[in-house]
């Protein structure tokens, strides 16, 4: 801003009333010392710091005034002081606050109405920038102006007496307006040339001496005084070519204090900041957890991953590292930026369907109660589940069935049915209830879910369901994370929750999940041999996607850290053929080999130790269900010969199939023919047994097709004395055949 020449306004006045006046005037206020004003300085933007002191984000929090950090005098460059001192107060040295010689001229100037340049000193007009009552007035008020003036003058005097000539000047720089809402040298570097104050070079320290005179002055005006300025120091300009470049700065509308690129955590960020305090103000800089250099290799691994993505109809990540010994958090991509139309959701506490990611909670439940073991054997087969909605019947992700297997196989291939199955023994409630405490945000109780949540029916978050993996690599220990420095000063830090620690699952039954999720071959049944979660170094990893392809989750942890993935879209949108190890697992494999690279360890593909109450034995199936191995178990639960037990008397019901009570409708664009229901047995039901339909025999109980026919149905099993052995009711509905339109 330019502020006019002292005793411009008044050119009648003495010099010796204005000497008199000044001496008499004192201010109403103490005089801050530099201290208290660097002090009490503050940034329009908060720094988000790595753990190292890197800048990670920043966050605009004051929309008043654009300003950067303090710049102290030696950071700011010789060219810019220089050009400063020249334009603004070329006697900056020799005076005391007041340069009298100029006063005399602007005084002589103004009274022959000729253009003078005016006398306020830069001592002067920090006086105005540190009290706005000594402020130059706007409007012409004439007698404000001078009693600004004469304010000033005394204020410059004590300050001179107070403060050295490089604090006065250090603080200039830092309050002094230049153009718009940018105040500070800080700012004004970074948005206009793009740099810090100590890289301005002679033509852009020009450029910023012409804007304290005129900050809103047109571009070819800021060229021409910024020509001047330069010719001043008789350094030659070619003042065509400034006027080109002046007119491109001015132009700039960039606000940021780092380049897009190097804004690494907008995500995390605004959550830090959303937990301030209200009455506390905002800090200058908030030192997180994070690791800047792998924050910036996740966030570009999932951008580059969700480019070869996009003609699946995926444009939306995020990506979440945990250490699992501190819980801090190392990296934190809340979505994919530009890629994505909702880039501020902020992917990693957005709450999404979990998938089948929740299924090594349940089996250790399982396993942790003695009512499983690795090796126990399950039914993967069609089963039909009454519910109060309705017949809920879970089918695979491939739509296939694999008939009994192990638990292992269950789990490493995630079998629907098996998971299912297991939590009919383990119920909806219990199951909720341990995933609560382990800090998943389920807003209902287990019999809202039913037994869809064995599937992953409710919605997590990735910072929630990341932390319960970490849970499980540190033996069934829960912990919160965290993912701010440690800091007794400042506000509270942010954390998971409030909760402490807590030992919540066996460390035997973690350590057997954990087993079964390292396991390549346990996984072979579903994703093949070859697959992203198959790591050179020892790893637990579980994939899940959620319902119609909605969500794409990969998790997993090594024996130092937990990653977790989450691609999908935040509109809701299904994704293309999108599985687990093509979606997520991509990028958790490639953050997870980055963070071993980074870290490496002799010993990081071999398990961790196994904790006290386990032990193993070598295993054999009955019919070579599965190859011989040796399993972990639960001290007490060992077997070494597994058989298949009957189904005859451990299922509520030996028919299958049809359930009691299920309605089925016809399709009227369908063939009546054509449409039929199976009816099956379990296993162990003799071969003299047969089926009976509305009192009609139709044949021996084996798996059969029954055309369907409109109406109400009793189907029974009867033994070869003709006894009724079981019995369900059905109904087929639907009457009307399609027929073809007359003509």
């Amino acid at each position: 801003m330019r502020v006019l020449g002292f005793l411009s306004v008044n050119r009648l006045m003495p010099i010796s009333v204005t000497l008199a006046l000044m001496g008499t005037c004192t201010a109403t206020q103490a005089l801050p010392s530099f201290d208290q004003v660097k002090t009490a300085y503050r940034s329009s933007d908060t720094m988000l710091l790595d753990r190292q002191g890197q800048p990670l984000q920043a966050i605009r929090t004051d929309k008043t005034a654009l300003r950067g950090d303090w710049a102290t005098l030696p950071q700011v460059s010789p060219a810019l002081r220089t050009a400063l001192l020249l334009s603004e107060d070329k006697r900056f040295y020799e005076h005391t606050g007041v340069d009298w010689q100029a006063v005399g001229a602007a005084a002589w100037g103004n009274l022959w109405n000729s253009r003078t340049r005016g006398a306020s000193t830069v001592t002067m007009q920090l006086a105005g920038l540190l009290d706005q009552d000594l402020a130059m007035p706007q409007g012409g008020q004439q007698s404000r102006s001078v009693v600004a003036k004469i304010g000033q003058a005394s204020t410059a005097w004590r300050l001179e007496h107070n403060w050295r000539k490089d604090q006065i000047l250090e603080a200039y720089l830092n309050l002094v307006g230049f153009r718009g809402e940018v105040v500070g040298i800080s700012a004004l570097s970074a948005r206009l040339f793009h740099k810090y104050p100590s890289g301005l070079d002679a033509e852009e320290a020009a450029i910023a001496a012409a804007l304290i005179r005129s900050p809103n002055a047109p571009a070819a005006r800021v060229a021409d005084r910024a020509c001047s300025v330069l010719q001043e120091q008789n350094l030659k300009p070619d003042c065509k070519t400034l006027a080109t470049y002046t007119a491109q700065v001015l132009a700039s509308k960039r606000n940021e204090r780092l380049n897009a690129d190097d804004q690494l955590a907008p995500h995390l960020g605004q959550r830090l900041l959303a937990a301030w305090p209200p009455t506390t103000p905002h800090p200058a800089s908030i030192t997180t957890t994070l690791d800047a250099r792998l924050q910036r290799f996740a966030r570009d691994t999932l951008r580059q991953h969700l480019r070869e993505l996009r003609d699946r109809h995926v444009e939306d990540g995020a990506v979440i590292v945990l250490d699992n010994a501190t819980g801090e958090v190392l990296a934190w991509v809340g979505s994919s930026g530009e890629l994505s139309q909702a880039a501020d959701v902020d992917g990693v506490m957005a709450p999404r369907q979990a998938g089948s990611t929740l299924k090594p909670f349940l089996y250790e439940i399982a396993i942790e109660q003695r009512w499983l073991t690795a090796a126990s054997i399950l039914d993967d087969s069609p089963v039909g589940l009454s519910t109060s909605s309705g017949l809920y019947i879970p089918q695979n992700y491939d739509h296939a069935f694999k008939g009994p297997v192990s638990l292992r196989t269950a789990l490493g291939s995630s079998l629907n049915v098996p998971a299912v199955r297991t939590l009919v023994m383990v119920t909806p409630e219990r199951f909720a209830q341990r995933l609560t405490a382990l800090g998943l945000p389920l807003k209902h109780n287990g019999d809202f879910y039913g037994y869809s949540l064995a599937l992953g029916s409710a919605e997590v978050t990735l910072a929630s369901l990341s932390n319960a993996y970490r849970a499980l690599a540190n033996g069934g220990v829960y912990a919160p994370w965290r993912a701010q420095t440690v800091d007794q000063n400042a506000a509270p830090r942010t954390t998971a929750a409030t909760s402490p620690s807590a030992a919540l699952m066996n460390p035997a039954a973690t350590y057997i999940v954990a087993d079964i999720l390292s396991d390549r071959e346990a996984r072979v049944p579903t994703f093949g041999l070859s697959n992203a979660l198959a790591a050179r170094y020892w790893a637990a990893v579980k994939t899940g996607t959620s319902k119609d392809m909605r969500d794409n989750w990969c998790v997993g942890f090594s024996k130092r850290f937990t990653v977790g993935v989450w691609v999908g879209n935040a509109n809701g949108d299904p994704m293309w053929d999108v599985s687990g190890t093509t979606g997520a697992a991509p990028v958790w494999r490639a953050v997870m080999d980055e963070l071993h690279k980074r870290h490496p360890d002799q010993l990081a593909h071999v398990p961790s130790a196994p904790p006290a109450g386990l032990l193993q034995q070598a295993v054999r199936f009955e019919r070579q269900l599965e190859p011989p191995r040796s399993e972990w178990f639960m001290a007490g639960t060992e077997q070494s010969d597994i058989h298949l037990a009957s189904q005859m008397g451990a299922s509520r019901s030996m028919i299958l199939a049809p359930a009691d009570r299920t309605i089925f409708a016809l399709d009227p664009d369908i063939p009546i023919r054509a449409q039929k229901i199976s009816f099956s047995l379990v296993s162990g039901v003799s071969p003299k047994w047969s089926w009976r339909l509305d009192g009609k025999r139709l044949g021996p109980a084996t798996h059969m097709q029954w055309a369907m026919w409109p109406g109400p149905h009793v189907l029974e099993l009867v033994d070869a004395a003709n006894k009724v052995m079981e019995t369900v009711h059905f109904e087929v509905r639907g009457a009307q055949v399609k027929r073809k339109p007359s003509h």
